[in-house]
């Protein structure tokens, strides 16, 4: 609120039928730091940055300013502690959640509270497990939360082992054979952990951090890189760092405690379409078929990934495609080489278009579905989930031969719900837009459509009439172009309000939606244009895997 009292204020505030959680007089000039946190989260990148703006003056608060607010809670609790409170606090907020009719099933969701950054980081398979850290905050800053899983969708929560300003990073294997995190430590550099315990619970900071090669104003090497957003990884007895940015940069060092030192650019060159200092964050990168994939984020492109050559120290891309478009709801990439060889991707799917959080559900932070990378024969990416999730499926429905009348669209009989999953094989050779709609109110007033736009040669997900009461609202599209003759080859997941959808292994679109009807569960095949054929319609209930 501005920094200016009301003309006239309330001698007293009417709480009738309210409970107090606690009562601040506010005397004094400074506020109790037992009570108050006086930032707010976001914390984007340190407290400073992220520091509310007030004064405390004449019994009042006084905020100030875009953002300036400030966390408040109730007063310490007693030193002793009270298992039976913590068991009903524990079990009360497993209600709340379970209860909440957009928390997905399925999709793995931060276990509480609001984590915004929530980006994946540091997965490993390690020890026959599927490791993946992800970003909360708290009262220390940000921290990296810490899950496990044997099939990438039950999974168990670990200790907290890395706190205190813990931002993007990655994991990979040490010259000792150990599980070595390279990440941003905020307002400090580019710094490294050490796994000390096969759980990975236990992690050590190097004594050495930050590893960033410090620079000062004269030096050859100063303004030519960003501490930001590292990548590390060994390369037979040297390793390596991407440190990303607006220009990001390599650097190497022959040991884990230094001295690093600056390579260059990591770009040999630009691609089509994108500049060559075009933002490179949350990078991941690895070997992919013949050539080495580039994963990353860019504040302005979304989620995109770059192919090419890792030679002479730099990488040389050859080409560039996106996997978000319309916005940035799509974010922060981090993927893992199983013992199967299989190239495994995580992102984080935003609560909205924008960085908010959900206030109302007293949570926010879903990742994708698992998604398996491969190279297809012309060289380019190829995505489909991973065969795990089909242990979740149950309540098997089977249709063939459907036929949908130009212009005209059909329920289908049977297969409805907000937690399934959807197979068809469909062909529509005269139509302009073809596809299936998914949590549709009976009247049709809420739907979320899916369709293949022949005339853009695009796959599309309309979100424009998902809600009666709140969005996002948009179109996702991304290219596709199918050959004449072959068939549009749908997976589609539907997540309470999370949607993904396959489309032949070349393209996957997601977005978030918030049916406001409870009813809105049908599935309806549509067309324009010309007649459709659905060859196959397979359907099963997903059962859910958060314990939560």
């Amino acid at each position: 609120m501005p920094d200016v009292a009301p003309a006239d204020p309330p001698a007293t505030w009417d709480t009738a039928g309210y409970e107090p959680v606690f009562v601040e007089e506010f005397a004094g000039t400074t506020l109790s730091p037992e009570r108050w946190l006086p930032y707010h989260l976001p914390q984007w990148s340190s407290r400073a940055l992220a520091a509310a703006r007030y004064r405390v003056a004449d019994g009042r608060l006084h905020l100030a300013g875009h953002g300036a607010y400030l966390l408040a809670t109730k007063a310490p609790p007693d030193p002793l502690f009270n298992m039976s409170n913590v068991n009903s606090g524990a079990r009360a907020l497993r209600e709340h959640l379970l209860s909440d009719p957009y928390r997905p099933g399925y999709h793995f969701v931060t276990p509480e509270g609001s984590c915004m950054p929530f980006d994946p980081n540091g997965a490993i398979f390690w020890k026959g497990r599927y490791h993946l850290f992800y970003i909360f905050q708290d009262e220390r800053g940000h921290n990296w939360g810490h899950v496990s899983s044997t099939d990438m969708f039950h999974w168990r929560h670990h200790p907290t082992g890395l706190v205190t300003g813990m931002f993007s990073g990655n994991c990979f294997i040490n010259q000792d054979g150990r599980p070595t995190m390279c990440y941003h430590q905020v307002d400090q550099g580019n710094a490294m952990a050490v796994a000390l315990d096969d759980e990975l619970n236990e992690w050590e900071k190097l004594e050495s951090n930050p590893i960033t090669p410090h620079t000062e104003p004269g030096d050859p090497h100063h303004d030519l890189y960003r501490s930001w957003d590292p990548f590390g990884w060994l390369e037979g007895n040297t390793y390596y760092a991407i440190f990303g940015g607006t220009r990001p940069a390599i650097a190497k060092s022959h040991s884990l405690a230094g001295p690093w030192t600056y390579v260059g650019d990591l770009l040999a060159n630009s691609v089509e379409g994108v500049a060559i200092d075009e933002d490179v964050s949350c990078a991941d990168f690895f070997p992919f078929g013949d050539q080495h994939m580039l994963l990353c984020i860019s504040h302005r492109l979304g989620c995109r990934y770059y192919l090419g050559q890792w030679k002479d120290e730099q990488f040389h891309p050859t080409f560039h495609a996106q996997m978000s478009w319309v916005d940035n709801s799509f974010f922060a990439p981090e993927s893992l080489l199983d013992d199967q060889g299989r190239r495994i991707m995580w992102a984080w799917i935003f609560d909205g278009p924008e960085f908010v959080v959900r206030p109302q559900h007293g949570w926010s932070g879903t990742m994708s579905l698992p998604r398996v990378l491969t190279p297809g024969d012309d060289g380019t990416l190829r995505m489909n989930p991973p065969v795990e999730i089909e242990r979740l499926r149950c309540n098997a429905r089977q249709l063939t031969d459907l036929t949908v009348p130009a212009d005209t669209q059909q329920a289908v009989a049977g297969v409805s719900g907000n937690s399934i999953e959807l197979n068809l094989v469909m062909t529509a050779p005269e139509a302009q837009q073809f596809g299936v709609a998914v949590c549709c109110s009976p009247g049709g007033e809420e739907q979320t459509r899916i369709y293949y736009d022949a005339a853009q040669k695009q796959l599309k997900i309309d979100t424009t009439r998902s809600s009666l009461t709140e969005g996002p609202r948009s179109v996702e599209a991304g290219p596709l172009d199918l050959p004449a003759g072959q068939p549009l080859r749908l997976r589609v997941f539907v997540d309470k309000s999370v949607v993904e959808v396959f489309a032949n292994g070349r393209q996957a679109v997601m977005r978030r939606i918030y049916p406001a009807r409870p009813d809105s569960l049908d599935v309806v095949l549509f067309t324009q244009g010309g007649p459709l054929h659905v060859s196959q319609l397979e359907a099963w209930d997903i059962a859910p895997s958060n314990p939560y």
